[in-house]
Formats: C-alpha cells, sequence, structure tokens
C-alpha cells in the first residue's frame, strides 16, 4: 500500500513537470510568435526615414516619409508632389501662347487654399505602389534644397 501511495505520488508530480514543460513550450511558441509579428508590423510600418514616391491609382505621385502603413491606409508626413505649368511665350506676331511641354515643379503640401497640414492617410486601395527614393535623385536633392531654403 505505502509502494502504491508513492507510486501514485510520483505519477501525479511527473504528470505535473510534464504540463509545465507543456505549458513552457507553449509560451515560448507564443513570444516568438509575438515578436515575429511585432518585427513584420514594424518592416510594414516602419518605413526609414528617408524619403518615398507613392504612386496613386488616380495617376497623382507623392514624395514623402511613410511613417506607417497597413492593410487600410499608408501614412504620409513631409510630403511634397509635382505640378506642371505651362508658361505663356510670346510669338512673332506679340501673341502669347502656352508652352505645349510646360515646367515641373515640385510644390510643398500645405501651401494649398485649403491649408492642409503635413500629414496624409492614404487609402491602400488607391496606391499602386510605393517607391524608396536614393538620396541623390533629383526629388530629394530639390527636397534638400527646399529645407535649406535654397
Amino acid at each position: 500500500m505505502a509502494n502504491e501511495t508513492s507510486e501514485s505520488s510520483v505519477r501525479r508530480h511527473g504528470g505535473a513537470r510534464g504540463s509545465a514543460g507543456i505549458l513552457g513550450a507553449a509560451l515560448l511558441v507564443v513570444v516568438v510568435a509575438a515578436g515575429w509579428l511585432i518585427m513584420s508590423q514594424n518592416s510594414l510600418s516602419g518605413f526609414k526615414k528617408d524619403y518615398q514616391a507613392i504612386f496613386l491609382t488616380n495617376g497623382q505621385v507623392y514624395f514623402g516619409q511613410v511613417s506607417k502603413q497597413n492593410k487600410a491606409e499608408v501614412v504620409v508626413s513631409d510630403i511634397y508632389y509635382l505640378q506642371v505649368t505651362t508658361p505663356l511665350q510670346q510669338t512673332a506676331e506679340g501673341q502669347e501662347q502656352a508652352n505645349p511641354q510646360g515646367e515641373l515643379s515640385l510644390v510643398k503640401l500645405g501651401n494649398e487654399l485649403h491649408g492642409p497640414t503635413d500629414s496624409m492617410f492614404i487609402n491602400r486601395d488607391q496606391v499602386l505602389f510605393i517607391e524608396d527614393l536614393k538620396d541623390d535623385s533629383n526629388v530629394v536633392q530639390a527636397i534638400v534644397n527646399y529645407k535649406s531654403g535654397q
């Protein structure tokens, strides 16, 4: 009888150790999965603070710093966009005529009539793709020049 009691006691403790091991392994899996999820979210939402070009389905392109993106939206700040102006030229007869080629200029978001803030929440369905811009690209150089007051 004493032998039976000690045997069942051992089984109970062994079972508890087995449960603790399974619980520990499950906890480890949860921690690893949480770490992977956090890292994958950072890769989606934590773009480096360089500039990106955000191409939209309506043909518009914005240049800025993507601070966050998920399945629903892309959040951009420090935003610029291209504007085409058609300067008028004098013809030989003295009449003004629009230059069909036009000129491109980079415009800082925020000076428009409606006075938007310098951050934009873009519906993810409207984004075709996003590209990282090189530091020596013409757009980034124009942004640097704008910020330095040139």
